[in-house]
């Protein structure tokens, strides 16, 4: 766990560099910013979905995810929860800054793999790379967010926490399958969070993330019930 705890770290010690310097920017440079950042999550948004989609084993399961993922987190307004809690602590920017920042940190190969490769060879290569990169993403997006980044640290920390756990009770159940259908998921909730901050269309990104489970969920069964079929 050393490996995630040094990545929550980064997190932290970015968010408050960027929001440090939030606060001797122009509104000119901080409007700047916010678009770059709108663009930056749209590109990267596409680039994960359409890198994997020609590896995908299961090439409709992006829109099934999306569309009941979309439904599940709909009815459970995450999204209005969300909002409703960040407008209590910085607003609905903050919100939006905190999804695609938890997004960023969290559906990425070296997030999900760096926990597996810690519980099973004690190898936190991954995890030290990883926080090197989120520490420069966080210090980007604090800086146009505020240090109220510091809270996407939390997630990560749940978030690889739990795969770390699950990996030294079931061993290496993230397949290679799984990684590229949650790369593609994962791609298009970054690119709604990039078309929500470049305000081409409001996106609750936050209902769709329950998506992110479909492949988790579908492609340890799928070989079964192929067998069964």
């Amino acid at each position: 766990m050393i490996g995630t705890i040094v990545n929550v770290i980064a997190i932290v010690a970015g968010s408050v560099i960027g929001g440090t310097l939030k606060r001797v920017m122009s509104e000119r440079v901080s409007s700047t910013l916010f678009t770059a950042m709108g663009v930056a999550a749209m590109v990267l948004g596409i680039n994960s979905a359409v890198q994997n989609m020609s590896n995908s084993s299961y090439p409709v399961l992006f829109i099934a995810s999306l569309a009941i993922g979309g439904a599940i987190g709909s009815s459970l307004r995450l999204g209005e929860r969300m909002g409703n809690a960040t407008s209590r602590r910085g607003g609905k920017e903050l919100g939006q800054g905190l999804v695609t920042g938890c997004l960023l940190f969290c559906v990425g190969t070296l997030s999900i793999l760096g926990p597996v490769q810690s519980a099973l060879y004690g190898d936190a290569t991954f995890l030290f790379t990883n926080a090197m990169l989120d520490f420069v993403t966080s210090m980007v997006l604090a800086s146009t967010y505020g240090v109220g980044m510091c809270l996407a640290a939390v997630v990560l920390f749940v978030w690889q926490g739990s795969i770390y756990a699950l990996t030294v009770l079931l061993g290496d159940f993230i397949s290679g399958s799984m990684m590229t259908e949650l790369s593609i998921v994962g791609g298009c909730l970054i690119m709604m969070s990039g078309i929500s901050i470049l305000g081409l269309k409001e996106i609750k990104t936050l209902d769709f993330l329950p998506a992110l489970a479909v492949p988790v969920l579908w492609c340890p069964i799928a070989p079964l019930l192929s067998h069964l079929l």
